[in-house]
């Protein structure tokens, strides 16, 4: 990477996205509705089962200008997705500045290891046991979204539980690959445990992105 363009890309002014799209949201609390997905580039969290493995090494996504990808997603829709990778890897300041000033609701998908930043609206804290989450992230995090990837993952998702404030939403989702066999354990241990709730993965059965 040019000097340049790593200045750049430490101030926020460029970002590495991976890919941005139109859908429909697919899990969590925000289920059904319609948003603009930012997915950046890069991720050190390295879970074995991660579904886009392809996003975690931030040299292979191009370096896109902040204000100019913030102007097109605010194009499409009001409600913004920053999701990667591991979004919080990177400046989000200017970014979600940008957003905010073309009127949007700024969402985040992260698993907390970095430090926080930018103006966000909802935050879905998804914490991975390889890079546990900062802690003053807890407080903030509007729904706490527990993959269910094998038996011990219901004491992990108890345990981050127990950090989250009382208004944060609750959700257990199954690993894509493990949800035959997961999601009626997950079923069983909402109807011992009703504060949490089942989050599935409702876009990859519509099919879309």
């Amino acid at each position: 990477m040019k000097e340049e363009e790593n200045i750049l890309l430490k101030e926020g002014k460029m970002l590495p996205v991976m890919e941005h799209f139109y859908t429909i949201q697919g899990e969590g609390a925000h289920t059904g509705k319609a948003a603009y997905f930012i997915r950046l580039g890069g991720c050190d969290v390295g879970c074995h089962w991660c579904d886009v493995k392809e996003s975690w090494d931030p040299n292979l996504h191009p370096l896109m200008n902040t204000e100019e990808i913030a102007v097109t997603a605010a194009s499409f829709c009001k409600t913004i997705v920053l999701t990667g990778g591991e979004p919080l890897m990177w400046n989000l300041e200017i970014l979600t500045n940008k957003l905010k000033q073309l009127g949007c609701e700024i969402h985040i998908e992260t698993s907390g290891a970095y430090e926080m930043s930018g103006t966000l609206d909802w935050i879905t804290l998804s914490p991975k046991k390889t890079g546990l989450p900062k802690p003053a992230i807890y407080a903030k995090a509007n729904e706490l979204k527990m993959i269910i990837f094998n038996n011990n993952d219901f004491k992990f998702a108890e345990e981050q539980a127990a950090k989250v404030s009382g208004n944060c939403k609750l959700y257990l989702q199954s690993e894509w690959s493990k949800r035959e066999e997961m999601y009626p354990k997950i079923t069983d241990f909402i109807l011992a445990n009703p504060r949490w709730q089942a989050s599935v993965q409702t876009h990859k059965y519509l099919n879309i992105p």
